[in-house]
């Protein structure tokens, strides 16, 4: 099982327990977290979801040796970086959110972090483009020229920085991610759900004047990427365990 579930009273506590592949979204763990956030949703005594990875790790991001299968028809990637939520999500972010994993993290309503948490989009470096929504949703999420900056260098951001920058709504000591967030999960909780559903509603109708374009733009984008000798070269690489040559230099 890479995916578990736990009830907390209204508050369904969601976490990514693949340790081993530091969290990395394969087949099963989108079919799984899919699962889970379809529960979130569709449960009227579920008031809001915390997200979390282990200790280690928040997620990886997509699994390069398997694959994170196919987009699932409520959740998109992953089962979630598409979705349509009614219900309030919290990202309980220890260590490392890369890629994918961060991806996951700026769909997310709000972020808790400890101050060890790390977050990148390092995909330039596999010859690929962020294709989870990064490329429009960092630079809403963050300055666009750190947004940029993480886009094309590929360097992580820290979590002190991060919450500098507006990005961690919640900044927590190490090992402390999932409790905080649950803590702020008790106060979400005790609001008016009719009231909360609306307004995530009307954020998200506002959103999708853009994200439209964006998902479109992203998708132009990866076809690029993943058609070129590059992609090909980065991914090898990572799998060799190598500094990629690139053919398109």
């Amino acid at each position: 099982m890479t995916v578990t579930t736990e009830r907390r009273g209204p508050t369904l506590l969601v976490t990514i327990d693949r340790p081993a592949r530091r969290n990395a979204i394969d087949a099963e763990t989108t079919a799984a977290l899919d699962a889970a956030l379809n529960e979130l949703d569709d449960d009227p005594g579920l008031a809001v979801g915390v997200l979390a990875g282990t200790p280690v790790a928040f997620s990886a991001g997509t699994d390069l040796v398997d694959g994170p299968g196919e987009p699932t028809a409520r959740g998109g990637n992953y089962g979630v970086v598409r979705r349509a939520r009614r219900t309030p999500l919290i990202a309980a972010v220890d260590g490392l959110a890369y890629g994918g994993g961060f991806e996951i993290v700026l769909a997310c309503d709000l972020v808790v972090a400890s101050r060890d948490a790390r977050f990148a989009l390092p995909e330039t470096a596999r010859g690929l483009v962020a294709n989870c929504g990064a490329l429009f949703r960092a630079p809403r999420a963050l300055p666009r020229n750190i947004a940029l900056e993480m886009l094309l260098t590929g360097e992580p951001l820290g979590a002190e920085r991060a919450w500098s920058l507006g990005l961690v709504n919640r900044l927590v000591e190490p090992g402390t991610a999932v409790p905080a967030a649950l803590e702020l999960a008790e106060v979400v909780a005790a609001q008016s759900p009719v009231a909360q559903a609306a307004t995530l509603a009307a954020v998200a109708e506002v959103e999708a004047v853009l994200d439209g374009p964006g998902w479109a733009a992203t998708e132009r984008a990866s076809e690029l990427a993943e058609s070129s000798d590059d992609a090909a070269e980065g991914v090898a690489a990572f799998r060799e365990k190598r500094a990629p040559r690139w053919p398109g230099r």
